[in-house]
């Protein structure tokens, strides 16, 4: 028997024995997505499950609660056992951005008990055939001379596209009108119908569109190119007064029910380096437009703080608010 597998037995309350003193089945480990089931967070936990199932020698089962900007499925883990038995693939909205958008929140962000980093997600700035720029300098240009006259699409008030908007409207000094939808989907048929004039989207639904000339893709929000869009420079590189520091990325992370002993996380966040040291999934995540991002628990924790405080300050900035 592993060490992996003995301490995960051991520790976790959930384990159960016969007279003879032999561990039998477990129950399986259930990993809370809080978004409904087919987009990209459902897609990526489900990938890391099915490895880490086998990592772990356990079963998991993928249970999705969408909801509130993430807070039904994020409320639910909060209120489970402290046993390892249930984890949340909880994203920078749910452990950052959250805590600055709403008034109050049914559960502590820093109270999850952190795993690790899985993914980081950028975004795309990406145009409608009608908009005449084929550069983010021309379409600045283009805001400029005429303020508020473009329009970005968004999944609603202070969804990570909204608010990478507005940090770039910010850093570069420009006045772009905000539409909000209920979801990326609504945003990207308007984009595409050209009600609104672009979109800092999710990679992975934009990129049938920009392959097939139906979108175009004017930079990247990562701090580096992405493997799927090689010839998309980064805003950075984009040679946008003000933008030389600009980074929005949305990230995918593992936590699990506050409370649960440091030597859970740890044999979790060891099982889950090795899927994601996987050149397979490594690929299938770029396929998917993410990138794999590791890190320690310990990190984890540190990287919710800094973005927290980051992005609070762009939520302020926007006067987004969610009640």
């Amino acid at each position: 028997m592993s060490f992996l597998l003995r301490v995960t037995r051991a520790l976790c309350a959930g384990a159960l024995t016969v007279s003879s003193g032999l561990a039998v089945a477990q129950p399986p480990i259930s990993l809370v997505v809080p978004y409904a089931p087919g987009g990209a967070t459902d897609i990526l936990a489900r990938i890391v499950a099915q490895r880490l199932s086998q990592e772990l020698d356990r079963s998991i089962v993928v249970e999705n609660r969408a909801g509130g900007g993430t807070i039904i499925g994020a409320q639910a883990v909060a209120r489970a056992q402290p046993d390892g038995n249930t984890l949340l693939m909880a994203t920078s909205t749910t452990l950052a951005i959250n805590r600055s958008l709403y008034k109050s929140l049914p559960y502590r962000p820093g109270d999850f008990a952190p795993v690790g980093l899985v993914a980081e997600v950028p975004l795309a700035i990406v145009v409608g055939p009608s908009v005449p720029a084929n550069t983010l300098q021309e379409l600045v240009a283009l805001a400029k001379r005429d303020p508020g006259s473009l329009s970005f699409g968004s999944a609603g008030n202070g969804s990570p596209q909204h608010l990478a908007g507005e940090l770039f409207k910010t850093s570069a000094g420009v006045s772009l009108t905000h539409v909000p939808y209920k979801g990326s989907a609504a945003a990207l048929n308007d984009l595409l119908g050209g009600q609104v004039s672009m979109m800092f989207a999710d990679l992975a639904p934009v990129l049938p569109q920009i392959k097939a000339g139906k979108l175009r893709v004017l930079a990247v929000t990562s701090t580096h190119r992405l493997a799927s869009l090689p010839d998309a420079p980064t805003v950075r590189e984009a040679g946008v007064p003000g933008t030389t520091d600009y980074e929005a990325v949305a990230w995918q992370s593992l936590v699990a029910a506050p409370g649960t002993p440091a030597q859970i996380t740890q044999a979790y966040n060891a099982a889950l380096g090795k899927v994601l040291a996987d050149p397979a999934v490594v690929k299938r995540f770029q396929d998917d437009g993410m990138s794999v991002r590791t890190s320690t628990p310990q990190e984890l924790a540190s990287y919710m703080e800094s973005e927290s405080e980051r992005w609070a300050k762009v939520v302020r900035a926007s006067g987004a608010r969610v009640d």
